[in-house]
C-alpha cells in the first residue's frame, strides 16, 4: 500500500462573521496517499475548497493537525513552519482552478514562466523547461500565443504546465473542469491521468460533479455541511453509497435517475399487473460476466424484461447496472431474489404489481 502523503486530522474551520461563528470545516480526517487521484466532492457551500486550501495553508485551519510528506504543517493551533519553509513548501503543491488565472498581457510561455521566477534557474534553464512543460501538456506549438488566442482547454494546459513548474509532489484541481465543454472535460482528465502516472503526482480533485470522480479517480470524499460524510474507494462508493447525499450523487453520475424518470412515465410501469415488479440490478466484479437474464429464466422461471442497462469500468473494475421488469410467481421471484443475491448481485424492488 502506498504510503500517505497528506493527513488531515480533526480539521476545523471557523469564521466570525457579523457576530456570528460560521463552521465552513467541522472536524474533517483524511488520509491521502501518495500517487492517489483523490476525489473531493460536494454540493457549493459544502467547505471542500476551504478544505483543500489547508492543504498548503492558504487557509489557515482553527485547529486540528496537518501532516504533508512526513513534515507537521500545523499542530496545537499553530502554524508549524517559518514563513520562508513555507514559501518552500508551498512550491511542492501546484494548484489549478476553474477560471485558469493566465495573465491576458503575458504567451503562453511567459505565463509559464512566471512560475519559475524564483528558482534559480538561469535563463536558458527556464526557456528549455517551459519549452518541456508545454510539451508535456499538448501545445509546444503555442508557445507565442496569448490567452485571447487560446480556446478554455488550451488555457486550462497552460495553467496546468505552469503548476507543474516547480515540480510538484501535489496537483490541486479546485473546479479545474466546470467552464469546460464536456469533450474538454474528458481531454483535460485524460491528461490529468496520464501526469498522474507519469510523474507520479498525487492529484486532489475538488468538484461538485460525481462524474468528474468516477472518470479518474481512485477515492472519493463526499462533503456536506462542512462534515465529511462518507469516504472510501471509487469502486466501494459507487457499489454501495451509503449515505443520501452520496446515493443522489451517484444517481446523477450513472444516468440512472435520468433513466427512472422516463421508466416510470411508461404506460407498462404506470400499471403494473400483479406478477410483475420493478427492480435495479446492481453488480460489479465476477457478477458482471454471468447471464444473469439467462439464469432467472432457466433456474427460477422468471422472465425479464429489461428497460435500461448499463455498464463501466471503475479503477480497473466492471460495475454495472439492470432495471429490469420481472415476471413470475410469488414463489419464484422470491426464489430469483435470493438466487441474484447469493451471485453477488445487489437488487432493489422499486415497485410491485
Amino acid at each position: 500500500m502506498s504510503e500517505t502523503i497528506i493527513k488531515l486530522e480533526n480539521i476545523g474551520v471557523r469564521f466570525n462573521q457579523k457576530n456570528k461563528v460560521i463552521t465552513a470545516v467541522d472536524q474533517v480526517s483524511l488520509n491521502i496517499r501518495k500517487g492517489d487521484i483523490y476525489g473531493i466532492v460536494g454540493y457549493s457551500g459544502a467547505g471542500k475548497s476551504t478544505l483543500v486550501r489547508v492543504v498548503n495553508l492558504l487557509q489557515t485551519p482553527t485547529e486540528g493537525r496537518l501532516v504533508v510528506d512526513d513534515e507537521v504543517f500545523f499542530d496545537q493551533g499553530n502554524v508549524q513552519l517559518s514563513a520562508q519553509a513555507l514559501r518552500e513548501k508551498r512550491r511542492e503543491i501546484g494548484m489549478i482552478f476553474q477560471h485558469f488565472n493566465l495573465m491576458s498581457q503575458k504567451t503562453a510561455a511567459e505565463n509559464v514562466a512566471f512560475a519559475l521566477k524564483h528558482s534559480g534557474l538561469s535563463k536558458e534553464a527556464k526557456e528549455q523547461k517551459v519549452k518541456e512543460l508545454l510539451e508535456l501538456v499538448g501545445l509546444a506549438e503555442r508557445a507565442e500565443n496569448y490567452p485571447s488566442q487560446l480556446s478554455g482547454g488550451q488555457k486550462q494546459r497552460v495553467a496546468i504546465a505552469r503548476a507543474l513548474a516547480n515540480d510538484p509532489k501535489i496537483l490541486i484541481s479546485d473546479e479545474s473542469t466546470s467552464a469546460l465543454d464536456p469533450k474538454t472535460t474528458k481531454q483535460i482528465l485524460k491528461l490529468l491521468q496520464e501526469l498522474n502516472e507519469r510523474l507520479g503526482l498525487t492529484i486532489i480533485m475538488i468538484t461538485h460533479e460525481m462524474q468528474i470522480v468516477k472518470d479518474i479517480a481512485n477515492r472519493v470524499a463526499v462533503m456536506q455541511d462542512g462534515r465529511l460524510i462518507e469516504e472510501g474507494s471509487v469502486l466501494d462508493i459507487f457499489s454501495n453509497p451509503k449515505n443520501e447525499l452520496t446515493q443522489d450523487f451517484m444517481e446523477t453520475a450513472t444516468g440512472i435517475e435520468e433513466a427512472l424518470r422516463k421508466i416510470h412515465q411508461q404506460e407498462s410501469v404506470r400499471h403494473l399487473p400483479a406478477g410483475q415488479e420493478l427492480v435495479h440490478l446492481k453488480f460489479s466484479g465476477n457478477a458482471t460476466g454471468q447471464a444473469i437474464i439467462h439464469d432467472l429464466s432457466k433456474h427460477y422461471e422468471v422472465t425479464a424484461n429489461i428497460l435500461f442497462g448499463n455498464i463501466e469500468i471503475l479503477d480497473h473494475t466492471p460495475v454495472g447496472e439492470l432495471i429490469v421488469i420481472l415476471s413470475g410467481t410469488p414463489e419464484s421471484l422470491s426464489k430469483a431474489h435470493a438466487g441474484l443475491k447469493e451471485s453477488g448481485v445487489g437488487i432493489k424492488i422499486l415497485k410491485e404489481g
